[in-house]
C-alpha cells in the first residue's frame, strides 16, 4: 500500500456506531474529489480514528495513495516543508509551493491533516494548494474555514441514548457518552482494577457533574477524572513516560526512545508501558511505537513538567546521526527538531537539522 512510507495508521478495529457517518462520508468524497473535508468535533468525539476508518473506506479510489500528517499548531512554511520532505518535492523557499502543486497535480491523492489547530496557516496552505488532483480530510476541534465543507462529529450513539461500551454502561450518561472516556473506563473495568459501582463513587465524589469554565477544547473533566484515578496507581516510570508522550513534539515514540527519554530502567520500562496499554492511556499509533490521545495529553500536561526541548532534540538528532536508516519512521521528531532549531537561532542545531532534512529528501 502507498501510504506514505508506511506512516498511515493502521485501520481501526472495533469502531462503534459509526456506520452512517462513514457511509455519508464516503459518499462526500467519492461524488466531490478533489475535496476539502474537515471533522470537528469536541475533544475525545473520535476524529481521528473516524478519518482513519474512512480513509481506509474510500483507498481504492485513490489506488491508495495516501499520507497522513500530525499537523497540530505549526507555521504554513513548516506544514509545506512536512509536505515537501514527504513527497519528495523541492524544498526551495520560492519554489517549494510550485513543487507541492507539480506533485499533487500528478494522481488523485488522499492527504489527512490532524489535529489542525492554526486556522490562517491551514488556509495559507490550502488555498495554496488548491486545484490540484488531492482531496484533503481534516481533523480539528474547531475550524473556522471557508471553502471547507464541515461534518460535525458527534459522540457514537448519543443521538439514540444508546451505550456504546457495555462493560461500563451505567457510566455512560455521567461520562457523557465521550468514546474515548468511555474507552479508558471500560479498560480499567476489564483490568479488574475497580468495579462500575466504584468507579462511578470516584467521579461522583470528584465532581464529575459540576459545571464549570473549561480552560482548553482539550480540558474534559470526563478524561481528566479517569487519568486521575489512574495516576495514582501507576508506578513511576509509566507516569515518566506519560509526561514525555505528553510533551514530545513528534508524532509517536518508539518503545526504546520512551523508555530513554523517560529514565525507565530496562527490567522495569515493559512492566512500566503495558501499565500504560492495559488500562489504554496510551494508543500504539504503529507496532512498538506510542502517542496519546489529545484530551489525555492536556489532562498529564497539567500535572507533569516538559522534558527540556534541548534534550529532546539532541536525542533525536543524535539518534538520527548515528542512525540515518531511522530517518523515515522518526521524521515527525526531525521537524520538531527543525521547529527547536529555528526557534533557538543556533547555527550549529541548524546545519546539523539541515543535513538530515537533505537526507531524507534523498530517501523518499
Amino acid at each position: 500500500m502507498a501510504t506514505s512510507l508506511g506512516l498511515f495508521p493502521p485501520r481501526p478495529r472495533g469502531l462503534k456506531g459509526r456506520a452512517s457517518e462513514l457511509e455519508t462520508l464516503a459518499a462526500a468524497i467519492e461524488t466531490s474529489a478533489p475535496t476539502r473535508l474537515a471533522l470537528v468535533g469536541a475533544g475525545g468525539s473520535g476524529k481521528s480514528m473516524l478519518a482513519a476508518a474512512l480513509a481506509y473506506r474510500v483507498a481504492p479510489r485513490f489506488d491508495e495513495r495516501m499520507s497522513w500528517f500530525r499537523v497540530g499548531a505549526w507555521d504554513f512554511r513548516t506544514l509545506a516543508e512536512m509536505l515537501a520532505v514527504r513527497f519528495g518535492t523541492t524544498r526551495d523557499r520560492h519554489r517549494i509551493i510550485d513543487g507541492l502543486r507539480a506533485f499533487l497535480s500528478e494522481d488523485e491523492r488522499l492527504v489527512v491533516l490532524d489535529n489542525h489547530e492554526d486556522d490562517a496557516a491551514m488556509a495559507q496552505l490550502l488555498d495554496a494548494l488548491s486545484e490540484t488532483k488531492a482531496t484533503f480530510l481534516i481533523t480539528a476541534r474547531r475550524c473556522l474555514l471557508a471553502g471547507v465543507l464541515v461534518f460535525p462529529v458527534t459522540a457514537p450513539l448519543v443521538t439514540s441514548g444508546r451505550a456504546a461500551f457495555p462493560r461500563v454502561a451505567p457510566l455512560t450518561r455521567r461520562l457523557r457518552w465521550n468514546p474515548l472516556a468511555l474507552d479508558i473506563a471500560a479498560a480499567i473495568v476489564a483490568s479488574g482494577a475497580t468495579n462500575v459501582n466504584a468507579l462511578a463513587r470516584f467521579l461522583d465524589e470528584h465532581g464529575i457533574g459540576a459545571v464549570r469554565v473549561i480552560e482548553h477544547e482539550d480540558d474534559l473533566p470526563e478524561v481528566a477524572l479517569l487519568v486521575e484515578w489512574a495516576w495514582r496507581r501507576l508506578p513511576p516510570e509509566s507516569r515518566r513516560m506519560l509526561a514525555v508522550l505528553a510533551h514530545v513534539e513528534g508524532d509517536n515514540v518508539d518503545r526504546e526512545s520512551l523508555a530513554i527519554l523517560a529514565r525507565a530502567p530496562r527490567a522495569k520500562a515493559q512492566k512500566a508501558i503495558a501499565a500504560l496499554e492495559r488500562w489504554h492511556l496510551v494508543q500504539e499509533a504503529m507496532r512498538d511505537r506510542y502517542t496519546l490521545h489529545a484530551v489525555v495529553r492536556y489532562a498529564v500536561q497539567k500535572r507533569t513538567e516538559p522534558v527540556p526541548p534541548a534534550r529532546l532534540f539532541e536525542h533525536y538528532v543524535g539518534l538520527l546521526e548515528r542512525h540515518p536508516e531511522r530517518i523515515v519512521s522518526e521524521q515527525t521528531h526531525l521537524f520538531a527538531a527543525m521547529d527547536q532549531a529555528q526557534r533557538s537561532s543556533e547555527v550549529d542545531a541548524i546545519l546539523r537539522v539541515e543535513e538530515l532534512l537533505t537526507r531524507l529528501a534523498e530517501d523518499s
